[in-house]
């Protein structure tokens, strides 16, 4: 919504959405048009080894591009622990149809969450300044908001997985369920953007928590929600990347020994990744303009439009050539906005309007030479 705009940011947020159920379809039908039931076999049959290697280091890379003083409390203990004692041991499932059970509490936890910042957009927002532009309609950053919502939707690495777990295996049943699933998907993620861009516009964070204060226990205990959100859907995300690999060197299948070294070898490469890297922001626009973009808009389409024996005229193949170019536009405008002008990162530092002496803030518009000028007194501890 920051980047955006918020009025466009909703629309763009239903058309990244309807886009996400479109490509899911699509996904299905191609793999019945060419007779495969993995992403990599379709891509493989329609493109040959090109493709596929493509797709594969795109799968592989998807999971990836994903500092306290006391080591016990610092964040890297933290993630090393966590990932020893239950990422790792949920990451080892041979059946994803057990993680998606297991997932199922992250839905859950992912509701308590959203209440939370529900709650705080009465209570806290009324006491955090607007910035001038809050409300603008559009703001050239918009391709990279699109980024952004693209990774917040993608699951195409795991849609044949996912089909291939379901008793009744037919396009009809997929695409209901699929519906269904993106609908609520996008509600959440609507209710989510909403309140918080209503809480702190144009202070808002690309990681939405660093916006609340430290002394919230409430927040806190989102954060603590969110965390488990993340144990507990994560080993989903490295089944798809422990597939890339059994595809590429292992034919297809690991032994135990093999499953058990390539699971640890994965999970280990993302800690080391996710302990040097904590600003949330940057990930999100690089993982969906050079990932996510082309997993749902370029290559779906470029499938079925190459499959497909439907007239040009025919709905789905009129979308999938309006998706494809769209999506290569995603994805390079998308990674050279995000390299040339990446997100602020305020990672583990307090905002201004949580220290008491700044409460004076709270009835003033903000333009953004205010803000820089605040965050700067911030910084040097004028306002101590």
């Amino acid at each position: 919504m920051k980047q955006a705009g918020f009025p466009l940011g909703i629309l763009l947020l239903f058309w990244v959405s309807y886009v996400t159920d479109f490509s899911l379809v699509l996904l299905i039908k191609g793999g019945a048009l060419s007779g495969t039931d993995t992403y990599q076999s379709l891509v493989n049959k329609t493109f040959g080894f090109p493709g596929y290697l493509l797709l594969s280091v795109l799968q592989f890379l998807y999971p990836f591009i994903v500092d306290p003083d006391n080591l016990f409390i610092g964040r890297r203990f933290i993630i090393v622990l966590s990932t020893v004692a239950f990422t790792l041991p949920l990451s080892l499932a041979k059946d994803i149809a057990k993680l998606g059970k297991i997932s199922l509490i992250s839905t859950v936890l992912t509701t308590l969450i959203l209440g939370i910042v529900m709650a705080r957009v009465i209570s806290l927002g009324p006491h955090i300044p607007k910035t001038d532009d809050a409300w603008v309609f559009a703001k050239p950053n918009a391709i990279q908001a699109v980024g952004v919502m693209s990774f917040a939707f993608i699951c195409h690495h795991n849609c044949f997985l996912v089909y291939g777990s379901l008793e009744e295996r037919t396009v009809a049943k997929w695409s209901c369920i699929i519906h269904v699933s993106t609908l609520v998907s996008v509600f959440i993620s609507i209710l989510f953007a909403t309140c918080g861009y209503l809480t702190f516009t144009g202070f808002t964070q690309g990681d939405l928590f660093e916006n609340y204060c430290r002394n919230d226990d409430l927040v806190t205990f989102g954060r603590f929600c969110y965390g488990v959100t993340v144990i507990l859907t994560y080993p989903i995300e490295c089944f798809v990347t422990r597939e890339v690999i059994a595809s590429i060197f292992f034919g297809g299948n690991l032994s135990s020994v093999f499953h058990i070294i390539v699971t640890v070898v994965l999970i280990t490469a993302a800690t080391l990744v996710s302990s040097l890297i904590d600003c949330l922001g940057i990930v999100l626009e690089l993982s969906g303009a050079l990932c996510a973009a082309p997993l749902i808009f370029i290559i779906p389409s470029a499938c079925y439009l190459k499959l497909s024996e439907e007239p040009r005229t025919h709905s789905d193949k009129i979308m999938s050539c309006v998706m494809l170019p769209i999506g290569a536009v995603v994805m390079v405008v998308g990674f050279v906005m995000a390299v040339t002008n990446p997100q602020d990162c305020t990672h583990g530092q307090e905002m201004f309007y949580c220290f008491p002496d700044n409460l004076s803030f709270t009835n003033t518009s903000v333009s953004d030479f205010q803000l820089t000028t605040q965050l700067s007194l911030l910084n040097t501890s004028v306002f101590q």
